[in-house]
């Protein structure tokens, strides 16, 4: 009998939430980002379901070769672009698109043949100061990119670093357009946070990514609320059950003692699934039809909850760890972490199934 945990994908959310992102930005193409196999819901997979998005946005050159090799013709971008001079040339004959965010990247395009038309997107440094080129030479490497007899179409982008949270992006959006002041290019701005809150930032191509698999991006905001469906749920079962008496401890390090009797629910996940090993007590967990939260220290392969007060909980009862009825949001705040995290984060033990509806 197979081990009871599973992670399943709802492809019809995701498919839903893509739509969420088209009703906030109507006016803009979306590239969906599909980067780190589709934040760990599986690259193909989650491409399937998304189809409708105008392209895909992925950072690893293998993962664009194998959209490519799977039949989508839609724009495909790289977005910390060519690491090589060979990948800009294969990456230009599989008619892939990139990012150009450094001097450097600038000289990888020089083993272009003419006539490639390779589309490029400039990445103009707004305030987020990881990637892409200051302000002040915005305009130049815009015009080298213009000159160039391999390039084809050319579009400004940025990242905002807070369309989340206090600062917002009017100032970065204000950089940006002194930057690209003159300079007559199609535009990508908006991330998940822009796209649902800030209309202003929509222009040409919006890029969203955590919105697609159902979580906020918002801390003060829930998924539900913006409209977005759970597309990945972990879960597993109860293997076994332990009666505890005050003053008994679970797990490595005793981290948890109990102060009264209570009943501990062993559920079937650990951090070699993916579950985040330093979550703390009282980290959210739906057992059967009902929420309550671990016990104890996450250990490799299984971890506790409390089910004192679910007489119906035993051996055999579905724990979700995430997802459905128990939103990924919650546990990540509870873990001290994101979202994004957690779901990358799921392993290659985990099976996989499918779900339509």
């Amino acid at each position: 009998m197979p081990r009871p945990i599973t992670a399943t994908i709802n492809l019809a959310a995701l498919a839903h939430n893509l739509g969420v992102a088209r009703t906030h930005a109507p006016h803009a193409k979306v590239l969906a980002v599909i980067k780190a196999n589709a934040y760990g819901h599986g690259l193909l997979r989650a491409a399937g379901a998304l189809r409708a998005a105008d392209g895909f946005a992925v950072l690893e050159f293998d993962a664009a070769l194998q959209l490519r090799a799977a039949g989508y013709a839609q724009r495909i971008v790289l977005l910390e672009g060519f690491f090589d001079r060979r990948e800009a040339v294969e990456g230009a004959a599989r008619r892939l698109a990139t990012v150009v965010h450094c001097e450097e990247q600038l000289r990888l395009l020089e083993g272009l043949q003419a006539g490639s038309r390779l589309d490029v997107l400039l990445k103009i440094n707004s305030g987020m100061n990881r990637l892409g080129f200051p302000p002040d030479a915005v305009a130049a490497a815009h015009a080298r990119l213009q000159d160039h007899p391999g390039v084809g179409k050319v579009t400004l982008m940025t990242h905002f670093s807070d369309a989340d949270g206090v600062r917002g992006v009017d100032w970065q959006l204000a950089t940006f357009e002194r930057a690209a002041a003159g300079i007559a290019a199609p535009r990508s701005l908006a991330n998940s946070a822009a796209t649902l809150r800030y209309p202003e930032t929509h222009f040409d191509w919006v890029r969203p990514g955590i919105m697609l698999y159902g979580s906020s991006p918002f801390a003060e905001q829930s998924a539900a609320v913006l409209g977005l469906q759970p597309v990945m749920t972990l879960a597993s079962e109860i293997i076994s059950v332990c009666r505890l008496q005050p003053g008994d401890t679970v797990g490595y390090g005793g981290m948890f003692r109990a102060d009264k009797p209570m009943r501990i629910g062993i559920v079937a996940c650990g951090y070699a699934d993916g579950y985040p090993r330093h979550a703390p007590n009282a980290t959210p967990v739906r057992v059967g039809d009902r929420l309550t939260g671990t016990v104890g220290r996450v250990s490799m392969d299984m971890l506790c909850v409390d089910i004192t007060d679910l007489p119906e909980a035993d051996v055999g009862t579905r724990a979700v760890l995430w997802g459905d009825g128990n939103p990924v949001d919650y546990v990540a705040t509870a873990a001290g972490t994101v979202s994004y995290e957690l779901m990358c984060a799921l392993t290659a033990r985990v099976p996989v199934i499918e779900q339509d509806k």
